[in-house]
């Protein structure tokens, strides 16, 4: 039966092995494997690799077992006729297949052919459509290319056009200057010149593109030239040093215009003049750091001292005008009041501010009376010169060794003080000169910086104090007969028992008392110079300023 099913089978792939060219054995295995995979069985006797004896001994276990032995051969038996009864029924079931089968495949044979048929007239007759469409559409397409090279034709011979004019205007307005005309000219003639690309190979074409290039530079040359002559442009001269004071005249004007124009569109509490000067001072300092770090070399004592001197009145105005509330602290500091004193260094310049400062001991009770805040914009701008006062400080140095140079002169020249004068004894004039001239010093450093370069002046102070005390008072001294090296301040200060007392003349006696009365004035004047020093001086540098030590140890 399986045998006849499976021939019945191959017959009925043949028609799909024509049409596919592959065998029918294949395309059997392919759409019906084998029956066991097919119709699965728990059944040991449909086991390919039964075994009867294992079988057997599964039925018969035991020999207990094989009391019912009778009992599984009639269930054997009757196993064996339903099986014959089955097969015989699908024998004969299938008498005529084989016939009908081949029937079949002819028939299905013939509708392949008469369907192959079918599909080759189609075949043809679409070939011959194809062909009737191709003469009908030839002079259709040769039209529609015309139409596209005709129109592209124009449409280049108009941007032709487009752009040989806008050339010529081009230059004609750049002659002119027209800038506002030109700058949508010009716009529109690159973009132009952009379609004809490829066709830069025409000379025509090349010709036009270098005259835009031309008037392109030609413009751009003549734009910055304008530029140059509307704002003249000096390089880093007009932003030196000595044309600091430009800047704030300009910032003055800019903000009055200001105020007038926009003032009154934003609160009064946004205070938009006092951020527009403090953005304007923090520019201003960026941009002299930067100009003064390029040309150090050039930076001269008076100029520096005229920048500052200009900076500084400019941040005294800002505080007068404004508040100082934008600041990043927003704090302000007061000065403390110093002790009174009669040391020159506390005296100022102008004579006002003395009865303000110095408090009498009797009057020490009194309510004080407050001065006035601290500038809030002190070195907003001055702060960048502080990395260049080593040239002030230098200029210092060599003035104050000329100012030495000068005394010991003038010493030599007029001689030691007279002793039939009331001023003989007295303290030396030089010693008064040199400490109003520290003074002087001092004032302007406090007003440059209150820093390291005060810690510098400090250690010049120190050295020419030194030279001032070996080179006029200790020089000076009369010699002895005993020590042929002469006397010393020291040496007149002690008394030794058993000495042989050295003898002087009036005139050396005169000298001797001078010496010692300008020695203690400047010992005295010397310890009084630490408050105003520490006063003036930043608070992280009053540590280091030990001015007591520094300057005492010269004398």
């Amino acid at each position: 039966v399986l045998a006849s099913f499976e021939l019945l089978l191959k017959a009925d792939l043949s028609i799909l092995c024509k049409v596919t060219e592959i065998k029918v054995d294949v395309l059997f295995i392919v759409f019906f494997p084998p029956f066991p995979q097919v119709f699965p069985s728990q059944d040991p006797l449909d086991r390919a690799d039964f075994n009867a004896v294992e079988y057997i001994n599964t039925l018969f276990p035991t020999e207990q077992s094989l009391a019912n032995i009778d009992e599984v051969v009639n269930k054997i038996r009757l196993k064996i006729r339903r099986l014959d009864d089955n097969i015989r029924t699908v024998v004969r079931g299938q008498t005529n297949v084989g016939q009908d089968g081949r029937q079949a495949l002819e028939e299905a044979q013939k509708a392949i052919q008469q369907l192959f048929g079918k599909i080759k007239d189609i075949k043809d007759k679409a070939e011959k459509s194809e062909q009737m469409v191709k003469d009908i559409t030839r002079d259709i397409k040769q039209l529609d290319h015309a139409k596209r090279h005709l129109t592209t034709s124009i449409t280049t011979l108009n941007h032709l056009h487009m752009l040989a004019g806008g050339v010529d205007s081009l230059e004609a307005m750049t002659r002119r200057r027209q800038y506002g005309e030109v700058a949508n000219l010009l716009q529109g003639v690159v973009n132009v010149l952009e379609h004809f690309n490829k066709y830069m190979g025409i000379p025509q074409i090349r010709q036009l593109s270098e005259r835009v290039k031309a008037a392109q530079n030609e413009l751009g040359q003549q734009i910055l030239a304008d530029f140059e002559e509307a704002f003249p442009s000096q390089g880093t001269k007009v932003a030196w040093l000595d044309k600091i004071d430009r800047r704030y005249a300009w910032i003055k004007r800019q903000l009055v215009d200001y105020e007038e124009k926009y003032g009154r569109m934003f609160p009064q509490e946004w205070c938009m003049t006092e951020r527009i000067a403090v953005e304007f001072c923090h520019v201003t300092r960026t941009e002299l750091s930067k100009i003064m770090r390029t040309r150090a070399k050039e930076i001269e004592v008076k100029l520096l001292l005229f920048a500052i001197q200009r900076t500084t009145n400019f941040e005294g105005l800002l505080a007068k005008r404004f508040s100082g509330c934008t600041l990043g602290d927003g704090t302000v500091k007061k000065p403390e009041v110093p002790p009174p004193s009669t040391n020159p260094f506390l005296e100022d310049e102008a004579g006002t501010e003395t009865d303000e400062i110095v408090i009498e001991k009797s009057d020490a009770e009194k309510p004080k009376k407050p001065k006035a805040p601290d500038n809030p914009f002190h070195g907003i701008v001055s702060k960048c010169f502080e990395p260049h006062l080593y040239v002030y400080i230098e200029s210092q140095d060599k003035n104050l060794s000329e100012l030495i140079d000068r005394f010991v002169a003038d010493f030599k020249a007029q001689g030691p003080p007279k002793p039939n004068v009331d001023e003989g004894g007295a303290v030396l004039p030089s010693c008064a000169d040199l400490f109003v001239y520290y003074k002087k010093c001092m004032v302007q450093c406090s007003q440059l910086s209150t820093g390291e370069p005060m810690i510098a002046l400090t250690t010049i102070f120190q050295k020419y104090l030194r030279e001032y005390a070996w080179k006029i008072l200790s020089g000076n001294l009369p010699k002895t007969t005993s020590s042929s090296s002469g006397l010393t301040i020291t040496s007149l200060l002690k008394e030794k028992e058993g000495s042989e007392v050295a003898k002087f003349t009036l005139e050396e006696l005169c000298l001797i008392c001078s010496i010692l009365s300008t020695a203690e004035y400047c010992l005295a004047t010397t310890q009084q110079v630490s408050f105003p020093l520490r006063h003036l001086s930043d608070d992280t540098q009053q540590q280091s300023l030990c001015c007591h030590e520094m300057l005492c140890c010269s004398l």
